[in-house]
């Protein structure tokens, strides 16, 4: 599991690439967003699209992402979905809990739009 960081104004997008699993690689991940919010980086993007699969545990590190990212006062996107992926937030239901985009660009739009209202 590789993890890019891109620093977009006040929008922290992490890109991934390979297969979110569990275990030590998938936690990479969680620590990850641990150390923006540290850094007080509440607007989160994780992009998807270089994700090839996802199992139960990935899932798991999204949720645990999410929970963290929620106590801290901010707000995580997801974009890229492949249609893989994208199935699999269907059929677990998780497409109703994580806001997701296309790409990364309309994901910190969105940010930027949800500020200014």
């Amino acid at each position: 599991m590789q993890i890019k960081e891109e620093i977009r104004g006040n929008v922290a997008v992490l890109f991934l690439k390979g297969n979110l699993m569990g275990g030590p690689e998938g936690m990479k991940v969680h620590e990850k967003i641990k150390s923006l919010l540290t850094d007080k980086l509440k607007n989160i993007v994780i992009d998807l699209s270089k994700v090839k699969w996802m199992n139960s545990s990935g899932l798991g590190i999204l949720m645990a992402c999410l929970t963290s990212v929620q106590k801290a006062g901010g707000n995580l996107k997801i974009s890229g979905t492949t249609d893989k992926i994208k199935n699999l937030f269907m059929i677990t239901k998780l497409i109703t809990i994580f806001e997701t985009y296309e790409n990364v660009d309309r994901a910190v739009a969105r940010f930027q739009t949800d500020q200014t209202n």
